[in-house]
């Protein structure tokens, strides 16, 4: 039984009646990290593993959300004047709701069944992926109809104001824009974008630490204060500045004084991730994957020692992968302090990648993780039953 036709036999078991089924699926970054909210540019890639929401109207005016990961349900009230966070998975979709209304979406009540086989907590965007499956959910249950850049600004919203997460817009776009064979050069001011095709002969492979620091979220946040810092700083002396984005790395130079050493780091990883986003797009598309490859680990070289948000297990992971035949480049990929590494692979090296990087990386550090193949997948859209 397929995944989808699963969701629609457990939601009618659970419920009885019939639901209407979206998917929207996570996604990698190639490269550009920790720029999607500093307005600059990133290269990420929906992929095929994916979050299913399954949605049925309900007559009272209540939302009851399920999953079929987890026992426990949640309700909520589309009439509560106050809705506060649970610090619940829920929380997502709640902040959908929330975000859909707040921009004149009148909701209807419903029932939502949740599946995902994503893995969460791995840096694959398990979080917009619900959040952007629940907000088609909820369109289609109320009559309404959005465009997929809306739904993804909806979402990010959400995840900001009523989630918490100071994270950029990058994950919901690419869960909702993404492209079969295709990864996406966004810039995220603009949210202006394009495809860029994937050459044929190489794998993005996926490893999973299958380690998430607790410091995380909280660490998250504080980078994005740190850049926040940095630019209030830089804006005094540089016309013009309101993102990093603005700053060039002559002027970050120029003016390095008059910044604290850490957030000088900070500032130092962000403009020069944009610059690698920007030349590993055209290195991509003129099929130079060598010059992407070493571009992958100079971005990690930098999430670890500027921005800080790398750990022992990804260090060694992407140490790992580098060292193995026909490996182009590998770096952590996500928000960090954990999660996923990418390591691009050719093709005829996928199943000895595949065999090898379980047991080296259980050697050095004592931990079984997982190696997922993924592919770049459509975006968010209908599931048929």
């Amino acid at each position: 039984m397929t995944p989808s036709a699963n969701l629609f036999e457990q939601f009618q078991q659970t419920f009885g009646v019939l639901p209407r089924a979206f998917q929207a699926p996570g996604r990698v970054n190639l490269i550009g990290e920790h720029t999607d909210y500093n307005d600059g540019f990133v290269l990420p890639a929906a992929i095929q593993l994916q979050t299913r929401a399954a949605i049925a109207p309900a007559p009272d005016g209540l939302v009851t959300v399920k999953s079929t990961a987890y026992s426990c349900e949640a309700t909520f009230s589309l009439d509560d004047p106050n809705p506060t966070p649970r610090k619940h998975w829920s929380d997502y979709v709640l902040g959908v709701a929330l975000s859909l209304e707040q921009a004149g979406v009148v909701l209807k009540g419903a029932r939502l069944l949740i599946e995902s086989d994503i893995p969460p907590g791995a840096g694959l965007s398990s979080s917009a992926a619900l959040e952007v499956s629940s907000a088609l959910a909820f369109l289609a249950n109320s009559g309404f109809k959005m465009a997929p850049t809306e739904v993804a600004r909806i979402c990010h919203r959400a995840e900001n104001d009523f989630v918490g997460m100071r994270s950029g817009v990058m994950d919901q776009f690419a869960s909702c824009e993404g492209r079969q064979n295709h990864a996406i050069l966004l810039d995220c001011r603009s949210l202006e974008a394009r495809h860029v095709p994937l050459p044929a002969g190489v794998a993005m492979m996926v490893c999973n630490t299958m380690v998430r620091h607790e410091l995380a979220s909280s660490e998250y946040n504080a980078r994005r204060r740190e850049c926040e810092e940095g630019v209030a700083v830089l804006a005094r002396y540089i016309p013009g500045v309101h993102a990093l984005r603005d700053v060039t790395a002559a002027q970050l130079a120029q003016f390095s004084a008059e910044l604290t050493p850490t957030v000088l780091r900070r500032c130092r990883h962000v403009i020069g991730e944009n610059e690698r986003v920007l030349q590993g797009a055209a290195a991509l598309e003129q099929n130079r994957l060598a010059e992407f490859g070493a571009l992958m680990m100079q971005s990690h070289q930098s999430l670890r020692l500027d921005y800080e948000v790398s750990c022992l297990e990804l260090d060694v992971m992407c140490e790992l992968a580098v060292a193995m035949p026909g490996v182009y480049g590998a770096r952590m990929t996500g928000g960090g302090f954990g999660g996923c590494a990418l390591a691009l692979v050719k093709k005829p090296a996928v199943e000895m990648f595949r065999q090898t990087m379980p047991q080296e990386y259980r050697r050095r550090t004592g931990i079984d993780c997982e190696i997922y193949e993924c592919f770049a997948a459509n975006g968010a859209g209908p599931l048929g039953n």
